[in-house]
């Protein structure tokens, strides 16, 4: 009962204070957008006042969520910011864009939109309680016999008349308030609450994505795989044969030329092998499941072909499939920068975000210009990192820099 009351207390105070904030919020977000509109072409001043105001659409909805799950303890799930998944030049206002029209968006702004209303009639609802409350304790406690009933009436009436309407007026408006927070109460999870359809859906095609992408990954790796055998370790183990054939040919002949066949078949083996152990490092590094990340990453960044700064502040393992995505990610981007960007110089950085998760930034200082093609190594570690259910984003402007964010769920 009396946690009841305490919440039904709690929700009254918020309507109140939304009655008065709300619609100065709601006001200035207008207010944003108008100008904005108008300053269009005011040398790029409208386009910054519009980017505020798409801005605003996630900021007030995950402080109306925010602020319902507290107060009224309902299961809404934290949403991280929609973003584009564009990797091209289009990717800033497309996400500006995705903030408009992100449905759980304009949910919650629509609930600050009616919760706002609520609080304004909650507001005159209280004002009634107080005057009424006020004008029976005056006429209760005043001097005289006769009162004059305003502003209600117009007429005057006996002393008790007078007081039992003030108190009326009271209790009508304490039960208006509490009628209005029956109904935040009631309106928050139908406007805030995913329904539990709209979530098994939303898990399903998250997970029929997520496979998409994890076929799409080990469609880009097997390649890779391929192309390596076929192109460095098989044409070698070729060459190890015919030159053991030539060897054992010139044996009886030739014993010197035979002893130096084999001595270049023995090479080309060692050869052999070390290209296998690149390969399987690729893979999937001994040292990654043996030390963790930290570890992986610092002998990645010394058999690097250019100097990487390394600063990786994790202070706990990962699961082992997020290891190795973030592994794969931060090599194939070391990779293609020594190969294709001509940088000199590259940065990793590795931090934890809340929410359980693991960033990381791999930027060069290479001449830019890369692009997420079809079967493509950007493609691969995209591919993989959604398999691994994080985001990826690219950004590579002609003349550089490219810079790669990466983002996994830690699940340690």
């Amino acid at each position: 009962m009396t946690r009841r009351l305490g919440q039904t207390l709690a929700v009254a105070a918020h309507l109140a204070a939304l009655g008065l904030c709300g619609p100065l919020v709601l006001a200035g977000l207008v207010s944003l957008v108008a100008v904005g509109v108008a300053g269009l072409f005011a040398a790029g001043f409208g386009v910054l006042l519009l980017a505020l105001a798409a801005m605003s659409f996630w900021w007030l909805a995950w402080f109306e969520e925010s602020r319902v799950a507290g107060l009224l303890g309902l299961d809404i799930p934290e949403r991280p910011m929609p973003r584009s998944t564009r990797t091209d030049w289009v990717r800033v206002p497309h996400t500006l864009w995705v903030q408009v029209t992100d449905r759980a968006n304009l949910r919650s702004l629509l609930h600050l939109v009616i919760v706002s209303l609520l609080g304004l009639v909650t507001l005159t609802m209280l004002n009634v309680a107080v005057t009424g409350a006020t004008y029976a304790v005056v006429t209760a406690v005043g001097p005289g016999d006769g009162v004059f009933l305003a502003p209600w009436f117009g007429i005057e009436s006996g002393r008790i008349a007078a007081v039992g309407i003030g108190v009326g007026a009271t209790l009508l408006g304490l039960a208006a308030v509490y009628v209005l927070t029956l109904v935040h109460r009631s309106i928050s999870p139908q406007l805030l609450v995913p329904s539990r359809e709209a979530e098994l859906t939303r898990r399903v095609e998250s997970a029929t994505q997520r496979r998409h992408e994890a076929m799409r990954a080990a469609e880009v790796e097997r390649t890779r795989i391929e192309r390596d055998l076929h192109d460095g370790v098989q044409p070698r183990l070729v060459s190890v044969g015919m030159t053991l054939g030539m060897a054992r040919a010139k044996l009886a002949s030739d014993p010197e030329a035979a002893a130096a066949l084999i001595d270049e078949a023995h090479t080309s083996t060692k050869a052999a092998i070390t290209e296998l152990r690149q390969l399987a490092r690729g893979i999937h590094p001994a040292v990654l499941a043996d030390r963790g990340l930290d570890a992986a990453l610092s002998a990645l960044a010394a058999r690097s072909h250019i100097p990487v700064h390394l600063d990786v502040r994790l202070s706990s393992r990962c699961t082992p499939e997020t290891e190795a995505a973030m592994y794969f990610a931060v090599a194939e981007s070391l990779t293609n920068a020594a190969k294709h960007s001509q940088a000199a110089s590259a940065r990793v950085t590795i931090l934890e975000r809340p929410g359980n998760m693991i960033w990381a930034r791999i930027e060069d200082d290479g001449q830019g210009g890369a692009r997420r093609l079809p079967g493509g190594g950007i493609d691969g570690v995209a591919n993989r990192v959604a398999a691994a259910g994080g985001t990826f984003s690219l950004t590579s402007p002609p003349g550089g820099p490219t810079t790669i964010e990466v983002s996994l769920p830690c699940a340690s």
